[in-house]
């Protein structure tokens, strides 16, 4: 076999989906080896499986291995649990943010104390005895 009739795996494929999808009037990017996808063109991706279209052929058109768009799916799906999950803030939230940061102004307030104690009982000779609590 000559080696300039060889078959790329892929690239008609490629080209012939591009044809009918430009044909149809449907915006298609296919993406090459070292190309990225936009979050927008992966989202519209993982819209389409949700939708019901087939994994293999939607891995075939976008030229994306199937594990890669069922990552993605997965991913939009946690994200969307997550999403769910939260709960709407209220005022014990801030009461909760208040508490916090004036328990940490208490903390440096001591840490500071021991450290000013430490400093000045240096040289004496019952400084090591004296428990911290």
């Amino acid at each position: 076999m000559d080696d300039k009739n060889e078959h790329k795996p892929g690239a008609a494929e490629a080209s012939a989906t591009v044809t009918r999808a430009a044909h149809a009037g449907v915006a298609v990017a296919v993406a090459g080896p070292g190309r990225r996808f936009s979050a927008k063109r992966k989202l519209d991706a993982v819209q389409r499986l949700m939708r019901g279209e087939s994994l293999e052929a939607l891995s075939r058109e976008l030229n994306v291995p199937a594990h890669r768009l069922s990552e993605w799916r997965d991913r939009v799906l946690l994200a969307a649990e997550s999403a769910l999950k939260e709960r709407e803030r209220d005022e014990r939230d801030d009461e909760i943010a208040r508490l916090k940061a004036k328990v940490g102004e208490i903390t440096m307030a001591n840490e500071l104390l021991y450290a000013k104690i430490d400093k000045l009982e240096v040289g004496r000779p019952l400084a090591g005895r004296r428990p911290r609590r």
